[in-house]
């Protein structure tokens, strides 16, 4: 099944050409570097979103060691880890909605200075010498710095999408993979691995310099990529066929992408729900499996570094799979591995649990997390972008992805009831693993049987076929990659005529 190439795959369609847009430049001549540039510009700032949703795990665990039960029974003790995803979701529908109808390029770089703005409060964050005051305000920077990630996610993703257009056919989903999802996990090994050096380096003492230094080297890395942002241009594709400056048919768009979006967005969240829970809880599962004395910081950091080590083989060995097979195929391949995996991981949990044996936990766990990047991890945000037109790329990746972190912020809310269904025993921890092992199952059924094949033409396509759903539905297709300037009355035989600039809004027909 995984390997059957569809006659949709072998047949490739012919573009039509345009008359409302430039002649697109000829695609694979460019040189190599000059056409990976702006797909590693793109989608490289989702390293921060790995690096700061999984430092927080972390964060939590030294706050728990530093303040003990004033940490444990206050209400901050949640929102510290899950408030960031709130933010995330208003950002992700904020800069959807400004990647489509603004710029790709300017959205993100306003989301880069809102990550590096909040990410270096929230390292400073104190109340009058009072923890609880701290905590709160803690929890309030999270929220501002989960609107800075939010918007890497339509803006960066979608430009990086449309962008690896330019790059070799046959190679396209394996690029823009390596440069979102494997950041977001390189993301995740960091974010584990700094504060492991940081309390190696404080002698597991110090707590306050260890949380404070690990949350605020996640400044850095946006830093760096703010500088080379400068220099990136809007993506051919979205110059094309953007309405930026047309009204958009939302009517139209829901009747041709609503069913589509429900299921990428269901999956995501699905996703989301097991993934960012299991990864937010593997420091203190760790740290339980040492028994009631508190084990040294560096030794359950470092045991974390290890489990998080294990998201990398999945999403770099599975990225040029998905060029290989179809990004359909290689997620419920993945979700399928992963479901196995958990099974028997929650059969097994009994034995893998006692501390003589952390070593197989670690690796065993790390393989049921290995095998979600190689499917939904690398695969969804890939579905996301390129099962819509351009147009409205961003909102409709915006949404699905917030739908997602939606999960995410529900499973960090579950994740304790489910646990406490089984008791105080070994059930308590075997069954999360059950529930997300079923919806492994179900993810890969709804990806199957309800979504397109994903080719290495398909955002070229996708737009070919939406330009003609719009004009069989009585929408003027010559709206379509208006530029600035340009006006409807002036277009003579379907040939843009560019007028000087104006100060008041230009009225095209809809």
């Amino acid at each position: 099944m995984f390997g059957r190439k569809k006659k949709e795959e072998e047949e490739e369609e012919p573009v039509a050409q345009d008359t409302n847009i430039e002649a697109a430049p000829a695609i694979d001549q460019k040189p190599f570097w000059q056409a990976i540039w702006p797909v590693l510009a793109c989608g490289a700032g989702l390293f921060s979103d790995g690096y700061i949703n999984n430092v927080i795990g972390s964060v939590s665990t030294v706050l728990l060691y530093e303040y003990g039960d004033t940490y444990s029974n206050s209400n901050a003790k949640t929102y510290v880890s899950d408030i960031a995803f709130a933010g995330t979701v208003v950002g992700q529908l904020v800069f959807g909605y400004l990647a489509d109808r603004w710029s790709r390029t300017n959205s993100l770089l306003l989301s880069t200075i809102i990550l590096i703005i909040f990410t270096a409060l929230a390292a400073g964050s104190y109340w009058h010498g009072e923890p609880v005051g701290m905590f709160n305000i803690l929890a309030a920077w999270r929220f501002f710095v989960g609107i800075g990630i939010g918007g890497e996610y339509p803006a960066g993703s979608v430009a990086c999408a449309e962008s690896s257009g330019e790059l070799k056919s046959g190679t396209r989903n394996m690029w823009f993979i390596l440069f979102t999802n494997s950041m977001i996990d390189w993301g995740f090994v960091i974010g584990a691995f700094v504060p492991y050096v940081v309390a190696a380096a404080a002698k597991n003492m110090y707590y306050s310099t260890i949380w404070r230094t690990s949350l605020g080297i996640g400044v850095v890395f946006p830093l760096i990529l703010f500088v080379l942002r400068l220099k990136l241009k809007e993506p051919e594709e979205f110059s094309r066929n953007s309405m930026k400056y047309a009204k958009t048919p939302y009517g139209l768009v829901l009747r041709y992408y609503g069913f589509r979006l429900f299921i990428v967005s269901l999956v995501w969240f699905l996703y989301d729900f097991s993934v960012y829970s299991f990864g937010l809880y593997s420091s203190t599962i760790l740290a339980n499996i040492y028994g009631d004395e508190q084990a040294p910081l560096t030794t359950v950091f470092g045991w974390n570094t290890v489990i998080n080590i294990f998201y990398l083989p999945g999403t770099m060995l599975g990225a040029p799979l998905s060029d290989k097979i179809g990004p359909r195929y290689a997620l419920a391949l993945g979700v399928t591995l992963q479901s196995i995996t958990g099974f028997i991981m929650a059969g097994c949990y009994a034995k893998l649990s006692q501390p003589s044996v952390v070593g197989a936990f670690a690796v065993v766990y790390g393989i049921f997390l290995s095998f979600g990047e190689l499917g939904p991890g690398n695969n969804i945000g890939l579905l996301a972008s390129k099962t819509c037109a351009t147009g409205v790329r961003g909102q409709y990746y915006g949404i699905a992805a917030a739908i997602g972190k939606i999960g995410a912020f529900v499973g960090t809310w579950v994740f304790p009831y489910i646990m406490a269904a089984g008791g105080d025993g070994i059930a308590s921890v075997q069954y999360p693993f059950y529930v997300s092992s079923c919806l492994c199952i179900l993810s890969a059924a709804l990806v199957l049987f309800c979504l397109p094949h994903i080719g290495q033409d398909t955002i070229t396509k996708e737009d070919i076929q939406f330009r003609e759903f719009l004009e069989s539905n009585g929408w003027d297709i010559r709206q379509l990659g208006l530029r600035k300037g340009e006006v409807l009355s002036n277009i003579e035989n379907g040939v843009p005529a560019v007028v000087e600039e104006r100060s008041t809004p230009v009225k095209t027909l809809n």
